[in-house]
């Protein structure tokens, strides 16, 4: 059984200076680091957009949009807590400005209010604090166990406008819980200026002034910088700060976001929580210390791996977002967690999809011919989802390279469908093989608009969440390398988002050429969900995206074996060898 104390402990996240400082890691790190005693942990990111949620956002505005069981569209941090902490989140554990302003709204158009004036205190900051704390005590493991901790990610930089009503929510928030039951991390920026590289304080003690004068005060200072504190520096932070010496930590660059729970922990930032929050009040079962203790050497043998120097397999990611590779954040960390789970490093190379197309070689040849060279240099090729026109002949192209040459492949989402527009056009002979997203009227569509989807409104309207997906009875399927690498598994539980599909009319078609939909909906059957080619090192294409349910001790089954393929290792893996070398057993959670 978990924690006998029904008041669930709160740690909130805040940040100061600038933006983007890494409150999402720390606040992850921090849950992790709970969990290695025994505790149960959950989690709330707070954005301060006046967006619903994140599905309409651009992932060059805000980078990738996480995709949950329930099909909430969340922020990108939430993939860091079910990736770092193991837990199913909802689309409760991201709270907007939009969510709550609506249902306040909401409220006041049934007269829920009597005929009260409706004004941001208390009405909105109450609406905040019920919301966390509701979401705070909501089970997120498969035991059931309600939270002993919940992370709140507040996100911004105090001092938005956006952000006041959420900092004076958790200044009320704190008396309401009680002063043992709610801790304040503040992460702040140390910058490294000048030419003997001096480290300044004085951002983080104006930060710390300003969240002071809104009412809150820091219980730890986590300071990001470039390199460790310098003599003096945890000792000046403390005295202008007003907090002790020992909740001040130098979160400085390291190896790895891996190491950063280590390094949070090294500086003894479980003693810090134990003593501001009385952890140790909390009961906890022998099995679920010995659980954490599991979980901790686990974490800390996968952190070693990822500062070894280990054996490089190169990735071409060939994407339309590529120069800002958050908006592919899970992609990344699913091919990290499948190449230290094999004892490999994966390096990455970012291939902007419309470089590879005959238009950018007249137009900008050096970008054409420098594209072309990374495809020929990598030992896999994976084409990610994407929206919009840009780039798609560029992706039917390296679906086309890593065809005729053998390069292992993993296509998820329009992967899949520029898979099947290059087999058709190529294989199959149907020249003018197109999307319907991309031509609307065109003479061929083997990728069509689903007919459920709502087509005027564009957020949550795509098929989204977890969906079963039933791998076939065909002699092929029922040997395929993708179904063994799920574990011979009869049907999988996926995450979707998507408004076009493969179109059934042509499957046929497509399949008597070799080209393989071994997995379709478990619903209906006429909904292709993993493609895969016959007499190919490893082709294979998704219409979900496994990446959003990768685990750094427990990689996507895809990525695992695009990895494998491209260190040539699949084969052997298949028969059942240990291609870990020099540990004793594949790493799981």
């Amino acid at each position: 059984m978990g924690s006998t104390a029904k008041q669930t402990k709160y740690i909130v996240v805040s940040g100061g200076v600038i933006s983007g400082i890494g409150k999402g890691i720390i606040a992850s790190s921090t849950g992790l680091l709970l969990k290695t005693l025994g505790l149960t942990v959950t989690s709330i990111k707070i954005d301060p957009y006046l967006n619903i949620d994140a599905g309409t956002l651009s992932p060059l505005d805000h980078g990738e949009v996480f995709v949950l069981d329930d099909g909430g569209e969340v922020d990108l941090d939430l993939g860091n807590y079910e990736r770092y902490l193991n837990v199913t989140l909802t689309r409760d554990n991201n709270i907007t400005t939009g969510k709550i302003y609506r249902e306040v709204i909401d409220k006041e158009r049934r007269g829920d209010y009597l005929g009260k004036t409706v004004q941001v205190v208390p009405h909105i900051t109450n609406a905040i604090q019920d919301w966390v704390e509701r979401v705070g005590s909501m089970p997120t493991s498969e035991d059931g166990r309600i939270p002993d901790v919940c992370i709140v990610e507040l996100g911004g930089t105090v001092g938005d406008i956006e952000s006041a009503p959420f900092i004076e929510a958790m200044r009320q928030f704190q008396f309401r819980v009680g002063h043992d039951n709610f801790c304040l991390i503040h992460v702040s920026l140390v910058p490294v200026v000048g030419a003997v590289g001096e480290q300044k304080t004085k951002p983080t003690q104006a930060s710390v002034r300003d969240l002071r004068g809104l009412g809150l005060s820091p219980d730890i200072l986590a300071c990001r910088s470039a390199i460790p504190f310098a003599d003096g520096i945890r000792e000046k932070l403390s005295m202008f700060c007003q907090v002790s010496p020992k909740q001040v930590f130098s979160v400085h660059d390291c190896e790895s976001l891996y190491h950063v729970p280590i390094l949070l922990q090294q500086q003894g930032i479980i003693d810090v929580l134990n003593e501001r929050l009385k952890l140790k009040d909390l009961t906890i079962s022998a099995e679920m210390r010995a659980e954490g203790d599991r979980l901790w050497a686990q974490w800390r043998e996968f952190a070693r791996r990822r500062a070894r120097d280990l054996d490089e397999v190169t990735i071409a990611i060939v994407g339309k977002y590529t120069y800002l590779t958050d908006s592919y954040i899970s992609v990344v960390k699913a091919l990290e967690h499948a190449a230290l789970n094999i004892n490999r490093k994966v390096k990455l190379s970012w291939v902007e999809a419309s470089d590879l197309e005959e238009a950018s070689k007249n137009k900008d040849p050096l970008k054409y011919h420098e594209a072309w060279q990374q495809m020929c240099a990598a030992d896999g090729i994976l084409v990610p989802g994407g929206f919009g026109e840009r780039g798609v002949e560029g992706k039917v192209l390296a679906a086309k390279w890593a065809r005729e040459h053998n390069i292992p492949y993993l296509g998820i989402c329009l992967g899949l469908q520029v898979a099947v527009i290059e087999f058709a056009r190529n294989v199959c002979g149907i020249a003018n093989a197109h999307s319907t997203e991309f031509r609307e009227n065109c003479d061929e569509p083997v990728v069509i608009f689903m007919p459920e989807i709502d087509r005027t409104t564009m957020g949550g309207t795509m098929r989204l969440g977890s969906r079963p997906t039933k791998f076939q009875e065909s002699e092929f399927a029922r040997s395929s390398k993708i179904k063994k690498l799920y574990a011979g598994a009869d049907e999988v539980h996926e995450r979707h988002r998507h408004r076009y599909e493969v179109n059934p009319e042509r499957v046929k078609e497509l399949e008597a050429k070799g080209l393989h939909f071994v997995g379709r909906d478990a619903e209906t059957g006429e909904r292709m969900e993993i493609l895969e080619l016959a007499n190919h090192p490893y082709y294979v294409a998704a219409q979900y995206h496994p990446e959003y349910l990768t685990r750094p001790l427990n990689p996507s089954p895809p990525f695992l074996g695009l990895l494998l393929a491209a260190s040539g290792q699949l084969d052997a893996y298949l028969a059942g060898d240990d291609v870990t070398h020099d540990v004793d057993t594949k790493l799981k959670m």
